[in-house]
């Protein structure tokens, strides 16, 4: 389980700096409405990541589940699809008033899946080197 916590952390990590040189590089190389895209779809999907993160980490704990009479995946998931309509509410919002551009709102909302794989590149290559040596 501490491993797991280890690659979560290290993912919630990666958003962070993911989404900042992704916007670095789109501040230079593109038009406003692209970048406030790529910074808004970031923001939204990094926000509930962490978010989720931290539900699951108070939610989902031994004296939790053994507290009879609870049921923990509805109310992990009572927040999840609360969460879910809010960001789906600001997606519409930030595209139907042309504040943003639609590809840069999908190039930010890609940068939580960016950085789970390069996580994942990164772990295997650790365990495929570490059993190597």
């Amino acid at each position: 389980m501490q491993n797991l916590t280890k690659v979560v952390d290290l993912v919630t990590k990666s958003n962070w700096l993911l989404l900042v040189i992704v916007a670095m590089v789109t501040v230079m190389t593109t038009s406003t409405a692209f970048y406030l895209g790529v910074v808004a779809g970031g923001l939204i999907v990094a926000v509930n990541f962490h978010l989720l993160k931290r539900t699951i980490e108070k939610d989902i704990r031994p004296e939790m589940v053994m507290e009879k009479g609870r049921s923990l995946t509805g109310r992990v998931l009572i927040k999840y699809y609360i969460r879910f309509a809010v960001s789906a509410v600001l997606i519409f919002l930030l595209i139907s008033n042309h504040i943003v551009h639609p590809l840069g709102l999908l190039t930010g909302l890609s940068v939580v899946v960016a950085s789970v794989f390069l996580v994942t590149v990164l772990v295997v290559t650790r365990l495929y080197f570490k059993e190597a040596v």
